[in-house]
């Protein structure tokens, strides 16, 4: 990376070097699709799911390089490339097997084989993923009715669990009776382990065996007397070492499907034990070093390698558990239960219950595992190809959702009930082999799963077409596809026209100025054979073009910070404006319409429309139409009553004055010198008018731009007794002087001449 700085703007910017040739220059970290360069087709869509590729062969303009073909979809149709020349393949999903979810209480339901009950929908799909875009689908489960179980128990048989053996003999009638309220078919099975050490450890007359690691005494079965008969037959053995051989018997009944009996069933292992356990790593203690194979080793039921192999670890437990569905049940002593809730954590569907000291409650340790674990749904997916991504999203009962890892999973399921999931899955890379993959998906403990094979979408599908040796790529120098020529191996340029080992830099870098004084490529681009590719710029918006890069997009004249006003396009940096917009900024507009006065004439015949806004020519006239006029006649009359209801709190309008009279400033001044003057920027008008009490008031009315102004005189102008000439005796029927308010009206003649007949009165 390298830091350009640019009119104080710092951005980040990357190296690139174009394929198959020593040519780099650098770009703005942006747009993907850009910064990406991408020179075909198949290049440009493996970018992102944002981008596309246009195949229009006249779409470059001059000094746009290939790789500008490639951009986001909006970008390419401004840009005028016509959706139906845009190369934008999209994801896609097809089911392939898709049988419902079994509902038992349909009639005839109840006599399906297990193989028929299906409790997962879809069992197959494919997907077509484009890189970055997920396909998404739903999974559904149903936990079904009266479902075939086989459980097989697996019992320590060391010394101290000689007690709990009596208990155990009479199991096998007893837990058939129990499940047979779960389930119409159930099959137990039964096996023992010890230690891989020890031949002899019993002492006395005691009655036992040699120590062994694991043995499969009992196939899994419907005859539950059997079981208890089989069971009776067993001694203790010996094991003086206190951490039992268990894991060695986990592995072997998890992978020896064929000699325990499992079928595509529930599958539950009940591992029952007064111990600890050992795992990889121990076995060295004995000499053992060769680690756990993970495969069947069973002859004549009998565990018959214990001394070759260490003890499995627990992640590969894991994994052959998981792998054949089983669920597994630890039963032990109240002593070493934390140490088996520990061991719980690590194996997804696993149980623990607390043996009591003889096993007398295993039947009830066992009803209450299965059902705490048959009540939850967790999903797993098979190993996923590298650059594939897997999310879950729950919608399980009582409508309770889960993302992430609780996305996979929903509890307290009872039978009957329907949850389901939204499985996205997405690729972030093609894979190297270019072949499909495979993956899968099942509810752990579960025979079930959804098998999803993926197809990945690398090439576009006008690749097909292409044409190999073409002569529109300079005499069949590469191959002519998606509008554009993919040059073959040591050429380059637009056409392939260029030979990487046959042209000098100096003779590439001479038909790359516009002149000998001016910069290659006008300081804006790459010489690349002999021609000049542009740099991209941050914005995918903006771009540099013409032969010398010596024209953009971007350095227009703006108007309100937008360019060319936001009513044109920038071409090599002159506005082109769009209709009814002139002017080199695009902010004139040819409209007329917001210059009509209310008598519908053009700036009311007192001025002229210029940009959309009225120039009055009359200096009387002003206002956006030139209709308000402060000096013309009638003015002073026209504001009167608001002027006297604002200032004095009188007048007709003094009880409507606030929601009539607020369209003016008003400023009171002290006394009429202290009113504005003639010889202001804009006119003014002086007013003079009386009140009902023939009290006169004085103020000014003007527009100050868009704004009223009204100055007026805070005291009223009244008459005074010295002005008016009483008048003792009239006898005529006119006038009388002692008639109410009549001295009112009289008023000093040189203060008032218009009042000139109260005088001569």
């Amino acid at each position: 990376f390298q830091m350009d700085n640019d009119a104080n703007h710092t951005s980040k910017v990357v190296a690139k070097c174009l394929k198959r040739s020593n040519l780099c220059f650098s770009i703005p970290e942006g747009n993907e699709c850009i910064t990406a360069i991408a020179e075909s087709c198949g290049e440009c869509i493996q970018v992102g799911a944002k981008c596309g590729w246009c195949m229009d062969p006249g779409f470059l303009k001059q000094g746009e390089a290939t790789s500008t073909r490639c951009d986001e979809l909006e970008s390419l149709r401004k840009r005028g490339c016509s959706s139906t020349k845009v190369e934008n393949p999209r994801g896609s999903q097809r089911v392939l097997k898709n049988k419902a979810v079994t509902n038992l209480w349909n009639k005839g339901a109840e006599n399906l084989r297990a193989e028929d009950i299906t409790q997962v929908q879809p069992q197959k799909l494919t997907l077509s993923l484009r890189l970055g875009e997920p396909q998404s689908f739903n999974l559904k489960f149903k936990r079904a009715e009266d479902y075939p179980i086989d459980l097989y128990y697996l019992m320590d048989l060391s010394y101290s669990m000689k007690d709990d053996l009596e208990n155990v003999k009479n199991l096998g009638t007893q837990l058939m009776l129990e499940m047979s309220k779960i389930t119409s078919d159930f099959r137990i099975g039964f096996g023992s382990f010890v230690e891989k050490k020890l031949l002899n450890p019993c002492t006395g007359d005691q009655n036992c065996t040699s120590p062994f690691s694991y043995k499969n005494l009992l196939t899994l079965t419907s005859n539950g007397q059997e079981f208890n008969t089989l069971v009776g037959q067993q001694q203790i053995d010996g094991n003086l070492d206190s951490p039992e051989g268990g894991f060695d018997a986990i592995m072997q009944v998890a992978v020896c499907g064929e000699h325990i009996g499992w079928r595509n069933v529930t599958r539950l292992l009940v591992f029952s034990t007064d111990a600890g356990f050992h795992f990889a790593g121990d076995g060295k203690l004995g000499g053992i070093v060769l680690p756990n194979d993970g495969k069947c080793h069973l002859e004549n039921n009998m565990y018959t390698v214990s001394h070759y192999y260490d003890h499995p670890s627990i992640a590969h437990l894991v994994q052959k558990l998981s792998e054949n569905n089983i669920q597994t049940i630890f039963a032990v002593t109240e002593e070493f239960q934390p140490v088996y809730m520990e061991l719980k954590n690590l194996i997804p569907k696993s149980a623990v219950g607390i043996l009591s000291a003889n096993s007398s409650n295993v039947i009830n340790l066992i009803i209450d595992a299965y059902n705490s674990l048959s009540s939850e749904v967790i999903l797993e997916n098979s190993k996923l190809p590298e650059g594939v991504t897997i999310m879950y999203q729950s919608r399980c009962k009582n409508g309770v959702t889960g993302e992430g890892e609780m996305g996979r999973k929903c509890s307290n399921i009872s039978i009957g009930d329907d949850v389901s999931f939204t499985i996205s899955i997405t690729a972030k890379q093609c894979p190297k082999m270019g072949k499909p993959e495979t993956i899968k998906i099942k509810p752990l403990g579960f025979n079930e799963e959804v098998e999803i094979t993926l197809n990945f979408i690398c090439e576009c599908d006008c690749h097909k077409d292409g044409i190999e040796n073409s002569d529109i790529c300079h005499n069949g120098n590469g191959t002519y596809e998606c509008g554009t020529c993919r040059c073959n191996e040591g050429r380059i340029g637009r056409q392939c026209e260029c030979s990487t080992n046959e042209v000098t830099i100096e003779d590439l870098d001479k038909s790359c100025r516009e002149d000998s004084g001016t910069d290659i490529c006008s300081n804006n681009g790459d010489c690349v054979c002999g021609t000049c590719e542009c740099k991209k710029r941050e914005n995918p918006e903006e771009r540099y073009s013409g032969m010398f890069c010596e024209c953009d997009n971007f350095n227009c004249d703006r108007s309100n910070n937008k360019l060319c006003g936001g009513h044109g396009h920038c071409e090599c940096r002159w506005c082109i404006c769009d209709a009814n917009w002139t002017g080199s900024a695009c902010d004139c507009s040819l409209d007329t319409t917001t210059c009509l006065a209310s008598n519908k004439q053009i700036c009311n015949g007192q001025g002229t429309c210029e940009c959309g806004t009225c120039k009055c020519t009359n200096p009387k006239f002003q206002g956006p139409s030139c209709e308000i006029c402060p000096t013309c006649p009638g003015v002073c009359a026209e504001h009167k009553e608001c002027v006297q209801c604002r200032a004095f709190g009188t007048g007709e309008k003094k009880d409507t004055c606030e929601r009539d009279c607020s369209y003016f400033n008003l400023i009171k001044v002290k006394d009429r010198d202290k009113l504005p003057q003639p010889g202001q920027a804009f006119p003014l008008m002086h007013c003079k008018e009386m009140d009902a009490n023939d009290c006169w008031f004085y103020y000014t009315y003007a527009v100050n731009k868009t704004e009223k102004e009204v100055h007026v005189v805070e005291t009223l102008d009244c008459p005074t007794g010295s002005d008016i000439i009483p008048i003792v005796g009239w006898r005529g029927g006119g006038h009388r002087a002692d008639r109410p308010g009549f001295a009112s009206h009289l008023e000093a003649a040189h203060d008032h001449p218009r009042q000139e007949r109260v005088r001569q009165v």
